[in-house]
């Protein structure tokens, strides 16, 4: 059985697989950022956190104090792209990704690391 999307069990889950990647931890050498995401679900907001600081990942539900960029978007979007269905520029690009605040040069910074993601949490077996 698989861990619910956006669940506590499924950041547990990303975090591990995240930190037993290579290619995310050799993206992810000397990165240091804190991302806020708000996920709009029908029943009301899911806020979780993704913190990469010395090459360690973080993922958690709840919210991170100052994070560099919060971003939201629907839960269609966000299961799109942790599906790998979507990537976050074309989401972003086509109006379903919103920078509520923060730094977007510091995300555009953070590409390399982000585009490693949909591989190393791959395994995890989710239900949307």
């Amino acid at each position: 059985m698989g861990v619910q999307f956006l669940s506590e069990e499924w950041t547990k889950a990303v975090t591990e697989a995240l930190n037993s990647d290579d290619a995310f931890k050799s993206a992810a050498q000397g990165q240091n950022a804190k991302i806020q995401q708000i996920v709009t679900k029908p029943d009301g907001e899911v806020k979780y956190y993704f913190k990469v600081e010395n090459g360690q990942a973080e993922v958690a539900t709840g919210e991170i104090d100052g994070p560099d960029a919060t971003l939201s978007q629907d839960y269609d979007t966000a299961v799109a792209l942790a599906k790998n269905e979507l990537n976050g520029t074309a989401a972003y690009m086509s109006g379903k990704l919103k920078l509520v605040s923060g730094d977007l040069m510091k995300l555009m910074q953070l590409q390399g690391l982000i585009n490693t993601l949909p591989a190393a949490v791959s395994g995890i077996d989710t239900e949307y």
